[in-house]
């Protein structure tokens, strides 16, 4: 059996945690970092196949020593892509990718074929139409929701060309780990999950303090209070768009407001892995969505996009900050995205790749709007109605490709009498109800007051 003393980083062994159910499980982890505190030795350990918000910093007594695998040892530093690699003694990481794909034997629903009904089993209620003459094949290769691999329904080759993506061949053992401990924001503590580059000598702080209205930081609570008496802000900076009850929308032009734009990607980095931080924030508006109460507009969280996207990205970060998670504010970020892509004029998509909790909201929000669509259609003189993937995308403003992704993803298309249909069961039709009694925050769209402008024109920015 190996010794602490011998633990360097590199080391890959079996690591002491507790599950989502409260109980233990070993599973395998590297070991990125050691550090020496008071002659204790910590160890910052990634958990193989986990997302790396779970990483962490653990004792010797929760490292299995009898299963330990050391590095391999390299004669060259390894590259990836050309690129030399950020530990040499490191194994081989493999980047695991699951794919959502169409088989290139599988025929893809037209887009202007007309919508139908049709029965199955007694059970179905509506059915969409799609391409006569093809054989069938309608099995989409779908993936699991459950799975922690951020990447997963996303290509194996996404187009890098999004202003935000992350090139992940630069990642380096400083941006693999948390570097702050805690951040207070307002009545809010929070852990970050990933990396951000705040400045190197606010690291060492067990606790970031930041204003809640203008996101400036600073390294005590003293800090923090002696600012607060200067600071007028008592919401973001900006133009509110869209109020409702306690919920508010800010516009906020990135280069309007380069020092709360640049505070936000900040803040936000530390719960986004998949982007990078770009201190040129000209280019982008960000959306950012508050919650009312008699000591100002609290912020909840925000998406960013381009003010010219050639990708037609409507999105290209969006967070939820986690004390206001699973409580629907991220649907609603999806949705007044969407509905400002509707006053555009232009159908819209997030930004790829998504996160792992990102691709399950857009995939929840695309499949309850196509649903509602589809459930909401009319039968005409007593025939099925009809509707094309073009009057969905139009009325949803959601891309054609996210609307057929959709569609397959919950396996709805189906080939009856020489035409493809969508057929809506039972099963799927009480499962869009009950999960639509839940979604209880809705964007009213007479609320919103939004003029959208004409980047292309240099003038506007």
């Amino acid at each position: 059996m190996a010794e602490v003393g011998e633990i360097i980083e590199g080391c890959r062994l079996p690591v002491l945690r507790r599950n989502q159910d409260n109980e233990d499980e070993w599973p395998l982890a590297e070991i990125l970092s050691v550090k020496d505190i008071s002659g204790r030795k910590l160890f910052y350990v990634h958990y193989i196949d986990f997302n790396k918000r779970l990483d962490e910093w653990v004792t010797h007594e929760r490292l299995d020593l009898k299963k330990i695998q050391f590095p391999k040892k390299e004669a060259k530093t390894p590259t990836k892509n050309g690129l030399p690699g950020s530990r040499p003694g490191s194994p081989e990481r493999e980047v695991k990718r699951k794919v959502e794909v169409v088989s290139p034997a599988t025929p893809v629903p037209s887009e202007t074929a007309p919508a139908s009904v049709f029965p199955q089993n007694g059970s179905a209620r509506r059915a969409v139409a799609a391409q006569p003459g093809r054989k069938r094949k309608s099995n989409c290769l779908g993936t699991d929701e459950d799975s922690q691999d951020s990447s997963d329904g996303i290509p194996s080759a996404p187009r890098m060309t999004g202003s935000l993506v992350s090139d992940r061949s630069h990642d380096d053992i400083v941006t693999r780990m948390k570097n702050i401990v805690c951040i207070e924001l307002g009545r809010h503590r929070l852990k970050p999950w990933y990396f951000s580059p705040y400045p190197q000598e606010l690291t060492t702080l067990p606790v970031l303090y930041l204003c809640e209205f203008c996101l400036k930081y600073g390294r005590s609570l003293k800090c923090l209070q002696r600012h607060l008496t200067k600071c007028d802000l008592r919401h973001p900076p900006g133009n509110e768009i869209y109020r409702k009850g306690t919920i508010s929308f800010f516009e906020i032009d990135g280069r309007k407001n380069k020092s709360y734009s640049q505070n936000l990607c900040l803040l936000a980095k530390c719960f986004l892995d998949h982007k990078t931080l770009y201190y040129d924030t000209d280019p982008f508006l960000f959306y950012v969505m508050t919650e009312y109460d008699c000591k100002g507009f609290h912020i909840v969280g925000y998406f960013s996009k381009e003010k010219e996207s050639t990708e037609d990205y409507n999105v290209a970060c969006i967070l939820t900050l986690p004390p206001y998670q699973r409580r629907g504010y991220g649907k609603l970020l999806i949705e007044f995205s969407y509905e400002l892509s509707k006053v555009e004029g232009k159908t819209g998509t997030p930004e790829k790749p998504l996160s792992d909790l990102g691709l399950l909201s857009y995939r929840s929000y695309w499949s309850q709007t196509i649903l509602e669509i589809l459930m909401g259609l009319k039968s005409e003189s007593g025939e099925r109605p009809q509707i094309t993937i073009n009057e969905i995308s139009e009325i949803t403003s959601i891309k054609k490709e996210d609307v057929i992704s959709t569609l397959q993803y919950l396996n709805l298309i189906n080939y009856y009498k020489g035409q493809y249909i969508l057929t809506l069961s039972e099963d799927i039709v009480d499962g869009h109800e009950r999960a639509m009694l839940k979604r209880l925050l809705r964007i009213d769209s007479k609320c919103l007051h939004f003029t959208p402008k004409d980047w292309s024109k240099r003038g506007k920015w």
